[in-house]
């Protein structure tokens, strides 16, 4: 009875003040490398908590494909400071909220270098900064269609299931 909000409050408290550890740190710098590691240090700690997520949850299915692993750590790259917009939490919110019940309003809203533009092109901008830092291919392509509705690839079909379940 009292399992799920118990869940959503230690949930909510997580994306309030989250936390990245030395250890997982270490361990996406290594499978990242230099280059795409900057990408990842330069997201917000809500969006690298989360990312780790992913990759935890990937790596807690089995799964070994490198591609894979280093697309779910940077699949959010885009909403970045690299990328060239702050995004806020109030941009998050309203985009969640935008998105669910006027998709229309979030269309016009998001335009320009605003935080809701960014959240809107985050998968493009995102894969263009990762191919500018010389990700590999398969990698950019993971991070420009992980939100892609009508995907049939199964690497872009399981980021998703993941980055949904996180």
């Amino acid at each position: 009875m009292f399992k799920r909000p118990i869940y959503r409050t230690r949930q909510l408290i997580g994306a309030l003040k989250p936390r990245v550890d030395s250890i997982e740190r270490a361990e996406a710098e290594q499978l990242l490398g230099p280059k795409l590691s900057s990408l990842f240090e330069s997201m917000t700690k809500r969006d690298q908590r989360h990312s780790l997520d992913v990759y935890r949850t990937l790596k807690g299915q089995g799964r070994t494909d490198r591609d894979l692993l280093i697309a779910s750590l940077l699949h959010d790259s885009g909403k970045a400071a690299l990328a060239g917009v702050k995004v806020r939490l109030w941009h998050r919110v309203a985009y969640v909220l935008l998105e669910a019940g006027a998709p229309w309003g979030l269309r016009r809203l998001a335009t320009g270098r605003s935080g809701l533009a960014a959240l809107s092109q985050h998968a493009e901008r995102g894969a263009l900064v990762a191919e500018a830092l010389g990700a590999p291919v398969a990698v950019v392509e993971l991070i420009r269609w992980h939100e892609d509705d009508g995907t049939v690839d199964e690497r872009q079909w399981l980021l998703r299931l993941a980055d949904d379940s996180c």
